[in-house]
């Protein structure tokens, strides 16, 4: 028959074909991202926001949020990040790369708002809480501030910097030349004027930048503390706490972390080198002469972890403070500190010292056994008042585990009435799981909207959202964090299912997703009850497994139904949209066919439960609208399942000589020439009744070519690609050139199109190494004959091996020749390939190697456009088995998993099905912002603080109660930021005089009131007492003319004529015109000696300013051993 029909229609000399694929084509960006990279070293928290940042070694920053919010911000560089910090309720976060780059990301655009190249290297970094400032502090002992202005975009350098030359003069000191500030804290409750300097050394400064002088100095030299080492006991879970005085030695000990431990500043945390932590109380800071004779032990308390002579550094230290005694109680963690060689634990310590800081006690101590090797720790302060912890811990282990303690299992910790027992800490909800259970293989699907299925699909997916919200809580504990605001797409009206992603698991479990947008809506969770009973069902014919791996998937976007194949053998046949009554169930083999009624609840229901051979499914491929299913087997074997009776159809011998498994199979239907252009259910009516002559296409793993009739199984061709050596097949694609369909599809309402009969001669079965058979049909003249002459001349297929790439015409397949149109060698091997459309026609190839980098290729001439790499667009390394769960659509996404993490790599610049940015979520809620500004208003104001800033502490609740508010919302964060912009828009030592405030009222003088240049007479002192005299008279006379008059007597009325004959000028009009002139040349003398003057005074300002100029710009040119 097709060799007739290629006989029939002579191909025309075709012209050199063009590429429809082209570098400008291309734009590759990563559109969507889940799960925490394995490179994960650090962590963010934006507390009013509740927002969680973790930065990695290759130089991205995952976002985490609320309501499935997650984004992946990835910098040029892959360097690790030193620092990262949000800028609280801003909207922004600030980092540090290794190399001492300054980044601003802005959260709200997504990408890096701001840079800066800090020319040293920076070991010290800290933001002012709630505000766009930033302590920069360097290995030259040089402290410097930095502002993010947000109306231009940029990170500026200001005037002001402290430097170890006056730290040195002020505190009376000598400092070495090379010092690194390791620490930069804002002291809370300082109002912006206080900040804290700690040096490697051990020395630490309390500095005041509004008077720029050293307000304490504090050391570990010359100190007598009061030293405690804390300890516990494993078989009991008491703490011990034992006591001894002692002179520290006049060693320097090196600090390498500090926090504050109260809300108001007052007591400072620091971890040193050795492993001791000291407790210094900074309330009596008094001025530094008076601190040289300042008796230091009472204001120091140190603390051991262990008693141990070889201790680990401490490296982390963070407090979080009683909410009933924040200034003397509350609960410290520490990593590190225990004995050199001890298990790695994080430990929590209960401490109060109520009575002073040298009666500090330790009331209970807690050691958090760690999934893996510590990265770092983030508290994030709750709303609720809790008299024992009142923070949520997140732990960051290596490759990207994170763990949650919260509220209640931290109270369960440390609480004395309960034993120490093993406490689970809650896991981050994955909510694409990739590990937990492993993913095995995934399939993206597009959901056709032209039927009724995809609105019911939509009300299926709110209730896939309740039941997510359920699977993505662990032990009954919900995700704490809420940051972020969802897309309002999601919520529309006329939303419908478009896109869904289908991972199939080792557990034996399927999930679906919503891909419609960037934020992923869970569908449905089918897990292996119905595998346990088709196990039950197989009536000892198998092993009876726990689970089967799910190997293969199929989803047919008109039908809505879902094949899954497994390892066992099993093909399970699921509803996507099932009934709320039972579902009778159909277990189905060769030989006979069992009908079960089952109770399956709502939501998806399997229909049918295929058992044909035992041995693993590894390819699944529905047709004719979902009326078929192709099941391609391990051993090489091929079933052909009808799904309208749900019966098997035929069952193909081995289609190859060496049994290799069959790994791609691609079904192609010519009898229907409008069914590209019918209605989905008129289509599937008529193809599902008749599927007319469709070709099934087999390649195996050995590079063999079968090519059968999909209504019976009869062979037509059988051929191998590479005959002389072995060769790994990967993929095979049919493509279709849709020009010479487009013209015939037009013309469908002149077309009488017949049903195709099935072929009425003989079809011999022949074996896999016997050549091609060719089938007759009789003949035909119609114009359906013709069209389908030339569509078969219009297909190609594309065969792609590991070291091959050979497109093959449709004839040439067929008669099985071998022969190629186009021919490409690989330089090296891939593992995965994928057709992609442009303009409506297959367009171009992309092919994926073991090396990690994709090639995208043009069609028809497979000519290579474009190509990058997993490293570069992601920072991924090729793993094993990648390819084994890449799936892609014809539109050039392609979802990729590697590890915990998920990605969706769009490759076309004019591709948007995601409707980005319109569809992704808000990273930076500025309600929330706005109302945290009111809040922190209402609450200073409460509290009576004159100067404003919302520095001083978190903002842990909401207050409620009825409060007077006479002042801006917002002026409080504004007066504050404008307090440190006061602060650092100068130089130390050279601010500008603040002698006249800008309270005062301004004075509003009339030119005639001038007199300039006058000369001012001198009263002597007779000249004095002679006008004083007169006073005296002139009060006199005025009491005697009021003699007799009652105090209130008011002034008699007057007419208008009485006041014009008394007031009115007499003169001529000549007169007061002579008059005006006068004033007016007197006016212009004054105007004339104002401007003489202001001249002067402003040739002398300049003449300051530039002397000024000067001598800061000398001051910041010279180092600071030069000062």
């Amino acid at each position: 028959m097709f060799a007739k029909l290629f006989n029939k229609s002579s191909p025309q000399a075709a012209s050199h074909p063009r590429r429809r694929v082209r570098q400008a084509d291309l734009d590759p960006r990563v559109t969507v991202h889940y799960g925490i990279p394995s490179t994960a070293s650090i962590l963010a928290l934006d507390r009013t926001q509740s927002l969680l940042a973790i930065g990695t070694l290759d130089g991205r920053i995952k976002v985490i949020g609320g309501d499935n919010i997650q984004e992946l911000l990835t910098s040029p560089k892959p360097l690790p990040f030193k620092n990262l910090e949000f800028l609280q309720n801003q909207g922004f976060l600030a980092s540090v790369s290794s190399e001492n780059e300054i980044q601003v990301w802005d959260l709200e655009q997504r990408r890096i708002a701001s840079s800066l190249q800090w020319e040293c290297n920076i070991t010290a970094f800290s933001v002012i809480y709630g505000t766009n400032y930033m302590y920069i502090g360097s290995e030259y002992a040089i402290v410097s501030v930095l502002k993010y202005d947000v109306e231009d975009g940029k990170i500026k350098l200001l005037p002001y910097y402290i430097t170890a030359n006056f730290i040195a003069e002020a505190a009376g000191m000598s400092l070495p030349d090379h010092l690194s500030v390791v620490g930069v804290l804002h002291q809370p409750n300082s109002l912006g004027n206080r900040l804290l300097v700690a040096y490697e050394n051990g020395l630490i400064i309390l500095w005041d930048a509004s008077e720029d002088r050293v307000v304490l100095v504090r050391g570990s030299k010359d100190l007598k503390v009061k030293e405690k080492t804390v300890t516990s006991s494993p078989k009991d879970t008491r703490n011990e706490l034992s006591d001894a005085t002692e002179e520290s030695k006049q060693v320097e000990k090196e600090i390498s972390a500090l926090c504050w431990a109260s809300d108001n500043g007052s007591i400072l945390a620091v971890g040193y080198v050795d492993g001791d932590i000291m407790f210094w109380d900074l309330s009596t800071a008094a001025s530094t002469k008076d601190q040289k004779s300042e008796e230091s032990d009472n204001n120091v308390a140190k603390l051991q972890l262990s008693s141990s002579d070889r201790r680990l550094p401490i490296i982390v230290l963070h407090w979080s403070a009683n909410m009933l005694h924040k200034h003397h109680r509350g609960q410290l963690f520490v990593y590190g500190g225990d004995e050199i060689g001890s298990q790695e634990v994080l430990t929590v310590l209960s401490l109060d010292w109520s009575s002073g800081i040298e009666s500090l006690k330790c009331i209970s101590r807690t050691d958090l056994t760690l999934n893996g090797s510590f990265a770092d720790m983030a508290l994030l302060p709750t709303a609720a008042a809790m008299e024992s912890s009142n923070a949520l811990l997140f732990i960051l282990t290596n490759q990207g585990q994170l763990q949650v303690y919260d509220k209640g299992c931290l109270s369960a910790l440390m609480s004395e009435e309960q034993e120490k027992t093993a406490v689970r800490a809650v896991q981050y909800p994955m909510f694409i799981p990739t590990i937990e259970p492993y993913m095995t293989v995934a399939k993206l699907a597009l959901v056709n909207t032209d039927k009724e299925c995809p609105s019911a699909l939509s009300e299926q997916i709110l209730v896939g959202k309740i039941n997510a919200e359920d699977t993505s809580t662990t032990g009954g504990t919900k995700w704490p964090l809420t940051g972020g605001v969802p897309s309002q797409l999601n919520d529309a009206e006329n939303y419908h299912v478009e896109r869904v992603y289908v991972a199939g698991y080792q557990d034996g479990s399927v999930r679906i997703w919503d891909v419609t947008y960037p934020a992923l809506s869970l569908i449905c969770v089918l897990g292996s009850e119905v595998f346990m009973l088709s196990q039950t069902l197989v009536k000892g014919i198998r092993s009876t497994v726990a689970s089967a791996t799910v190997s293969a998937l199929d989803f047919c976007s008109v039908s809505l139904r879902l094949a899954v194949g497994d390892e066992c053998g099993l093909v399970r046949l699921y509803k996507i949209i099932g009934g709320s009554d039972g579902t009778r169930l159909h277990f189905v083999t060769t030989t006979e066919k069992e009908v079960h009624d089952l109770q399956q609840g709502k939501g998806p229901q399997c229909m049918a439960v295929f058992s044909i051979l035992d041995s693993p499914i590894c390819i699944l491929q529905f047709a004719n609208f979902g009326g078929r299913l192709a099941v391609g087997f391990e051993c090489g074997r091929v079933a052909m399942l009808d799904i309208s009776t749900l019966s098997v159809l035929f069952l193909t011998d081995s289609v190859s000589n060496s049994s290799s498994p069959v790994i791609c199979l691609a079904m192609k239907s010519f009898s229907d020439t409008s069914s590209s252009l019918q209605s989905p259910e008129d289509s599937e009516s008529k193809n599902l009744g008749d599927p007319g002559n469709g070709l099934t296409f087999i390649m195996t793993r050995n590079g063999h070519i079968v090519v059968i009739d999909s209504s019976s199984g009869n062979m037509i061709s059988s051929w191998p690609m590479h005959s002389q050596k072995e060769s790994t097949a990967v993929s095979m694609h049919i493509i279709e050139d849709g020009d010479v369909l487009c013209d015939v599809l037009s013309e469908k309402h002149s077309l009488e199109v017949s049903p195709r009969n099935e072929a009425k001669s003989d079809r011999a079965q022949t074996s896999a190494d016997s050549g091609s058979t060719q089938l007759d049909v009789e003949p035909d003249t119609s114009r359906e004959t013709a069209y389908f002459a030339q569509r078969l001349l219009n297909v190609s297929v594309l065969l792609c091996c590991e070291n091959t790439l050979q497109l093959c015409s449709l004839k040439s397949v067929l008669e099985g020749d071998g022969n190629s149109t186009q021919e490409v060698d690989l330089v090296k091997p891939c593992c995965w390939t994928t057709v992609f459309k442009k303009d409506g026609k297959d367009g171009g190839l992309i092919v994926f190697y073991q090396t990690g980098v994709f090639e995208i290729r043009s069609l028809p001439n497979l000519e290579v456009v474009g190509e990058l790499s997993l490293m570069s667009i992601l920072r991924w390394n090729f793993k094993t088995n990648m390819d084994k769960t890449i799936c892609s659509s014809d539109h050039g996404q392609i979802i990729l998993v590697n590890g915990c993490e998920l990605a969706f790599l769009s490759l076309l610049s004019d591709e948007n099905e995601f409707r980005i940015p319109g569809s992704l979520p808000c990273l930076h809620d500025k309600v929330i912002a706005a109302a945290t500004d009111v809040i922190a208003s209402l609450s200073l104001n409460q509290k009576q603080v004159s100067v404003p800033g919302i520095l001083g502490g978190i903002i842990k609740g909401l207050k409620a109660g009825k409060m007077e508010q006479s002042m801006d919302a917002t002026a409080n964060h504004e007066n504050f930021c404008q307090t440190l912009e006061n602060l650092f828009s100068s130089p130390p030592f050279l601010k500008p005089s603040t002698a006249v405030k800008d309270d005062q009222k301004i004075l509003e003088l009339n030119i005639d009131d001038l007199v300039i240049n006058e000369p001012v007479a001198i009263s002597s002192s007779s000249s004095f007492e002679k006008n004083k005299n007169e006073k005296k008279d002139k009060g006199t006379e005025k009491a005697r003319l009021f003699e007799g008059a009652a105090s209130d007597t008011k002034p008699k009325m007057r007419t208008a004529e009485e006041i014009k004959a008394k007031y009115r000028d007499t003169g001529d009009v000549a007169a007061a015109a002579a008059h005006a002139r006068d004033k007016l040349a007197e006016r212009q003398e004054k105007l004339e000696k104002l401007s003489q003057n202001s001249e002067e005074l402003r040739s002398g300002a300049e003449d300051f300013a530039s002397m000024a100029k000067e001598l800061a710009k000398r001051m910041e040119n010279r180092k600071w051993w030069h000062i």
